[in-house]
C-alpha cells in the first residue's frame, strides 16, 4: 500500500465533493478552487470508489503493481539524413 497514483484532472472536476467526502483515509480534500485535490496520496488503498462515484471522470488510480519503480527514460529517435 501507498504506491498508488492518485489522479485529479483539475479542467475535469466540477467540485461536487464526493471524492473528498466518501474516501475511506481522506486522500482527498475540496481546496480553496473549489476543485477536488490530493492531499494524502500515500493513504490510498485501492478501495476503488473514487473513479466510478466521480460523475466528471475526473478521479483517476493507478494501482500500485502499474507504478513503476523508476521513470522510464523517454525514447530517442535519432533522425536520419537524406541526401
Amino acid at each position: 500500500m501507498g504506491r498508488n497514483r492518485v489522479v485529479v484532472y483539475p479542467d475535469w472536476c466540477k467540485g461536487c465533493g464526493i471524492c473528498a467526502a466518501f474516501c475511506p483515509k481522506k486522500v482527498f480534500a475540496v481546496g480553496l478552487d473549489g476543485k477536488a485535490q490530493v492531499v494524502n496520496e500515500e493513504a490510498c488503498v485501492n478501495c476503488g470508489f473514487c473513479e466510478p462515484h466521480c460523475p466528471d471522470f475526473a478521479v483517476m488510480v493507478i494501482p500500485e503493481n502499474d507504478v513503476p519503480e523508476t521513470p522510464e527514460p523517454a525514447p530517442t529517435e535519432a533522425k536520419e539524413e537524406t541526401l
